[in-house]
């Protein structure tokens, strides 16, 4: 995702961000609600590590990811009354091909190879390495398995501890 000046961020940037991801979970969640109440079936939306710690120049990815944690929340609610489990997952840095595209572009910008970037970023974040798909998919397998049925309302952190907070 190519970085953007919080301040010259324009109204048309920050709704197509809303619109793609956030208003995208929400239409596919509410869409579904029925047919997830009918078979007391799970929900998992994805944020992202950018609404724990926002920069300025992530500003809209920050607050999209922020809203939706905050969605999944208010869903987890009425899912307690109509039978429906609802998390969220906030992956951390996940080696995938939008993130490579963002590093083909990223790095020669820098006056860098997108080798050096790529191994350059796990220790300027503070983890070991860059996280997988597959193990973000095994996060949400599990999430939506019978025996994680009473967790709802989560916002389960997978980032391999990037985020230092608590």
């Amino acid at each position: 995702m190519p970085q953007i000046d919080l301040f010259e961020m324009t109204d048309a940037q920050w709704e197509d961000g809303m619109a793609l991801k956030l208003h995208g979970a929400r239409r596919l969640t509410i869409r579904a609600w029925g047919a997830l109440m009918a078979s007391r079936g799970a929900v998992v939306l994805i944020s992202g590590s950018a609404a724990l710690d926002p920069k300025p120049h992530f500003a809209a990815v920050a607050a999209v990811n922020a809203a939706i944690i905050a969605l999944a929340k208010a869903f987890a609610e009425q899912g307690i009354k109509d039978g429906v489990q609802v998390n969220s997952v906030v992956p951390g840095a996940v080696m995938t091909g939008r993130r490579r595209s963002f590093l083909d572009h990223w790095a020669p910008e820098r006056g860098i190879s997108v080798e050096q970037a790529m191994s350059e970023f796990p220790e300027k974040a503070g983890i070991a390495r860059y996280g997988e798909p597959e193990e973000i998919a095994g996060l949400m397998a599990y999430l939506v398995s019978k025996e994680a049925q009473w967790l709802t309302g989560a916002s389960v952190r997978m980032d391999g501890g990037e985020i230092k907070g608590i």
